[in-house]
């Protein structure tokens, strides 16, 4: 990837993702050709932080119909970032 603004698209804000942010680990959708050095890069320059590890995932795209055709959403994917205990990612916080 060119920039880093590029890896992180947006948080996922939802429940499973608040429980982990209790552990210390935060929810990005990341673009589909990102690899784990690249997320964990981005991560730690953007938002100035130290991450540990990062886990990845493609997250299917689910059935949708309009009107008459049938068709799916895209595909994307998901990356969960562990940072140390001490450390926590301000924008996330006052959410």
């Amino acid at each position: 990837m060119k920039y880093h603004e590029d890896v992180l698209i947006e948080p996922v804000l939802s429940e499973k993702a608040n429980q982990l942010r209790e552990q210390g680990k935060y929810v990005f959708k990341v673009n589909l050709k990102a690899t784990k050095p690249e997320i964990k890069e981005a991560v730690s320059k953007l938002f100035n932080v130290h991450p540990i590890s990062c886990t990845t995932m493609i997250v299917g795209g689910k059935p949708k119909r309009l009107r008459y055709r049938k068709g799916y959403t895209s595909n994307w994917k998901k990356a969960i970032v562990k940072l140390p205990k001490d450390e926590k990612i301000a924008i996330f916080e006052g959410v």
